[in-house]
């Protein structure tokens, strides 16, 4: 087997060209990744405040959605070049940046981190289903 083969074994499951598979492995990895994202804001977060440098819980917790963005690139890029992906993209963004100042406004009150965290949260999966299901039906379409 070669390494390539070996790759495409792993978590999240990939097709031959390298697109996730499965809405479910997407949504897992997504979401773990704001999982992640989030332990390292804390952590970057207690330690400014140990030091003197702010309050805890003001970091913005949209932060958190720089792994989960990391995979849907890669998976942008693992779709053959073509309308399908594009309009897929932009689509899920919109809805999906729309989605999180949603919530982001609805939390207003609470700390920069609950609520950017809750808006990353939103974003994360709004744009996966979004983009899961609008590119694969896309491409389906336009051949």
């Amino acid at each position: 087997m070669s390494e390539r083969d070996e790759a495409r074994d792993g978590f999240p499951r990939r097709d031959a060209e390298g697109r996730v598979v499965a809405l479910g492995d997407l949504l897992g990895v997504t979401l773990a990744g704001v999982v992640i994202g989030v332990l390292a804001l804390v952590l970057f977060d207690w330690t400014f405040e140990l030091i003197g440098s702010g309050d805890f819980g003001q970091a913005n917790g949209w932060l958190a959605v720089i792994l989960p963005a990391w995979l849907f690139l890669e998976d942008f890029r693992a779709w053959s070049f073509g309308a399908a992906r594009v309009v897929a993209a932009l689509l899920a963004a919109v809805l999906g940046v729309a989605g999180g100042l949603l919530v982001a406004g609805l939390a207003d009150g609470l700390p920069p981190l609950v609520s950017g965290t809750l808006a990353a949260t939103v974003f994360t999966v709004v744009y996966a289903v979004v983009w899961f299901h609008g590119v694969h039906w896309l491409a389906r379409r336009t051949g």
